[in-house]
């Protein structure tokens, strides 16, 4: 399709609008709890300030229960090694993302798909059943060419996955500022990103970002009525107040330094049985004078205070 030549990324919207478009449940026990929800080490946090497996360390310096997984350095380091890593340290592993290209040509989306199912398997080997892709709130795409191309495409995404026991969260971007014309609008809303999701497989569910849950206008009750099932993935940071046509996507605050209704976020997740990571991603908030380890603490403690405010961890 000639309107899908451009790979999708957040940050291209940020830029333009013409592109294509710590163990928690027991506190004070080691890190690495085998049950419960758990704060996971995001690259957002550290600035590409630490390379792989170095961010692995980091993170059980400083006091999480996991880190989130770069798949590429991972499976460059090897699958004994990265086991090793994570079992030494007492480390949850993450999430890691899709890697194939859904939203470029058919090229491209099949050269991805041809090292896909060894992908899925060494993320499985390793204990990452979870694996996050960003669908595009906007495109120059008619929606319904759009929607057609992109199920076809996550559906067989979805298969191979399932046969490795991965599961896939879509992430539904919020601000307005991903859909602005002459873009047409594609799907922003959760639970129409939720009812897609279910379109493409059994093992396809949401990747709830905290910050595109509260610029989407989505509720306690939309994350009630998704389920454990549906959640697959969890990224939390806060936003100041302002208009909609004012927000950006690298504006985001700290837990607890918004407005966002954290301490109901976290409930409604303790609520369905949410047992998986939680990693802080507060794009813009972290100073570039601040050093990889300052960064990781910032986002350690202040999502965990924001938890205990929600009584889901002591």
């Amino acid at each position: 399709m000639a309107s899908m030549h451009k790979p999708f990324h957040r940050r291209d919207f940020v830029k333009s609008a013409a592109g294509f478009g710590v163990v928690l449940g027991l506190a004070g026990s080691a890190t690495g709890a085998a049950q419960g929800m758990y704060v996971s080490l995001h690259s957002s946090l550290v600035g590409g300030k630490v390379a792989w497996p170095e961010f692995v360390r980091l993170a059980a310096r400083v006091g999480y229960g996991g880190a989130d997984l770069n798949l590429a350095g991972a499976m460059k380091e090897g699958l004994e090694a990265t086991r090793a890593l994570y079992a030494e340290l007492k480390l949850r592993v993450g999430f890691t993302g899709l890697p194939v290209t859904v939203t470029r040509d058919e090229a491209a989306f099949k050269s991805g798909m041809a090292g896909l199912e060894a992908a899925a398997k060494f993320a499985s080997d390793v204990g990452c059943n979870r694996m996050a892709v960003v669908v595009p709130a906007a495109s120059a795409t008619p929606k319904p060419e759009l929607r057609k191309t992109l199920k076809d495409r996550f559906t067989e995404v979805a298969k191979v996955l399932g046969g490795q026991n991965v599961r896939l969260g879509f992430e539904f971007l919020g601000p307005k500022q991903f859909r602005l014309k002459p873009l047409t609008e594609f799907i922003w809303r959760m639970n129409d990103m939720l009812e897609f999701a279910k379109e493409c497989g059994p093992n396809v569910g949401l990747t709830l970002d905290a910050w595109h849950w509260h610029h989407a206008g989505a509720s306690v009750a939309d994350i009630i009525a998704a389920g454990k099932s549906r959640i697959v993935i969890i990224h939390v940071s806060d936003a100041a107040k302002m208009a909609p046509e004012e927000v950006k996507d690298n504006q985001r605050l700290m837990p607890g330094e918004g407005v966002i209704h954290l301490v109901e976020f976290f409930r409604a997740l303790k609520q369905i049985g949410y047992e998986d990571g939680i990693s802080p991603e507060p794009l813009g908030r972290i100073p570039a004078s601040m050093s990889a380890e300052e960064g990781a603490r910032l986002g350690l403690d202040t999502t965990l205070a924001v938890m205990r405010k929600a009584g889901v961890i002591a």
